[in-house]
């Protein structure tokens, strides 16, 4: 069975560390990697069938801009180090959503870098990186 390890990635410095940190695990243990990205989407919106036609078609834009502008670049950037990267993008909660993909995929560990947004709006908002370890169905590694 082959180790997998899955990143939370979203394009921001933050990602990027938690990223790197994940592949050079990954090569060093013969892992693969998820490239794990979340758009945030809420599902509670009460839409006449026009309105929810037309976010349907929004849905299928932003996934197709993000697998283009943030996932493409990524790949591009990081091949030849001679990890196998695969990559999913989904809507949802962010936590919850890489925690379910995690399962999914039978990932051995999550990686997830830390903005360093300061103490006190994450303790008003919650981080992404707090609510995974809360959550996770496997060990988190979060990077500075």
């Amino acid at each position: 069975m082959t180790l997998k390890y899955v990143v939370g990635y979203d394009g921001s410095p933050a990602s990027r560390r938690a990223a790197e940190f994940a592949l050079e695990q990954a090569r060093k243990c013969d892992a693969a990697v998820v490239v794990a990205h979340v758009l945030e989407w809420s599902p509670y919106s009460f839409l006449t069938p026009e309105e929810i036609e037309e976010r349907h078609k929004r849905r299928n834009e932003e996934l197709a801009r993000a697998e283009t502008a943030v996932i493409e670049p990524f790949k591009q950037d990081i091949a030849g180090r001679g990890v196998t990267v695969e990559a999913i993008i989904r809507y949802g909660h962010i936590a919850d959503t890489i925690c379910d993909i995690a399962s999914e995929v039978g990932a051995s560990q999550i990686f997830i870098g830390r903005d360093g947004s300061s103490a006190i709006s994450a303790r008003v908002f919650g981080s992404v990186a707090g609510s995974i370890v809360q959550t996770t169905p496997v060990p988190c590694t979060i990077v500075p």
